[in-house]
């Protein structure tokens, strides 16, 4: 099948009341462009997947999960699905615009950008429970992985696919996916976007996220420095660890020779603890090496499952 312009990938969970505006407003903004509308309904609970089988037209499909799995899963099969030459991510709550879409698409074509991520400029959120915490949570991501973005939390982007295709998403990262999307080599740039308050239903997200985001942010550390090298860190903790218990151990069997009593010292049970947490550390680089060398080598595994596959008419 011949390549579409663009594949727009929309996530969706208990969203029954902003499927059909939603729709009506993905079907105006994009009128003119060769697209497809990749509606993942993240396991529903609600009237989701009936109303999105209700409107959807030619250009839409609908892939219907078993179950609950994640918006970064979600995300990730609307990426596998897609067959555009650009794919687009955005939510389904209606706080995007996707009237922004085609502007965003052209600055991508025309300037040759990987990736143009969104910046809410005037965000319709409350402060305490939706700013402050992404406010902290993009200066953390900014200052530790050295990636400059300014709203980490925006979803709607445009990405070209073999970029997107290749970002490997697990997990919850998908507040990491520009960070991801750089370890590829992508060449990224900003645009402010519209931003509308929640009209129906409730925000998934609160105050929570913010410590989901910092466990992500250890394991996005990780895969930006060790991913293909875990032997550095832990082999090089384990190394600092072994050598000092050794030279602590040394000077207490220097002090046994002269006569002094070590029985009882602290320090010898420190001595021991370190040298044997560092072969430990050693140990545990080795096997995420091996860990490692098959997770690049194994077959391509999804890490979940459609239960159907809907196209509109």
């Amino acid at each position: 099948m011949s390549k579409l312009q663009l594949s727009l990938v929309v996530t969706v969970y208990n969203e029954e009341e902003n499927i059909q505006p939603l729709l009506a407003a993905v079907y105006e903004a994009l009128e003119g462009i060769s697209y497809e509308l990749i509606l993942v309904d993240d396991g529903s609970t609600d009237k989701t997947v009936a109303m999105s089988k209700q409107y959807a037209n030619a250009f839409t499909k609908v892939l219907i999960f078993n179950k609950n799995y994640g918006q970064t899963t979600a995300l990730a099969a609307g990426i596998d699905y897609a067959i555009g030459e650009y794919i687009v991510t955005m939510d389904g709550d209606l706080q995007n615009d996707p009237s922004d879409i085609p502007m965003m698409l052209q600055k991508a074509i025309n300037e040759d950008w990987d990736v143009v991520a969104g910046v809410r400029a005037n965000r319709q959120d409350g402060f305490v429970l939706r700013k402050l915490p992404s406010k902290f949570a993009n200066w953390m991501i900014r200052n530790t992985t050295k990636v400059y973005l300014k709203d980490y939390g925006c979803s709607l982007r445009v990405y070209k696919a073999q970029i997107a295709q290749n970002m490997g998403l697990y997990g919850e990262l998908h507040r990491f996916i520009p960070v991801l999307a750089k370890q590829e080599g992508a060449r990224m740039t900003e645009v402010n976007v519209k931003h509308h308050p929640r009209i129906h239903g409730t925000s998934k997200y609160g105050l929570n996220r913010t410590f989901k985001v910092l466990a992500d942010l250890i394991l996005m550390l990780f895969f930006q420095k060790y991913l293909q090298r875990p032997i550095h860190i832990f082999g090089g903790l384990g190394l600092l660890a072994l050598i000092s218990g050794a030279l602590i151990n040394f000077y207490l069997l220097v002090l046994k020779i002269l006569g002094e009593d070590i029985w009882g010292r602290p320090i010898l049970l420190v001595g021991l603890i370190l040298i044997l947490g560092g072969l430990q550390l050693i140990t545990t680089g080795i096997v995420a090496e091996i860990i490692v060398r098959t997770y690049f080598e194994s077959q391509d595994k999804k890490t979940y499952t459609i239960k159907e596959v809907f196209e509109g008419e």
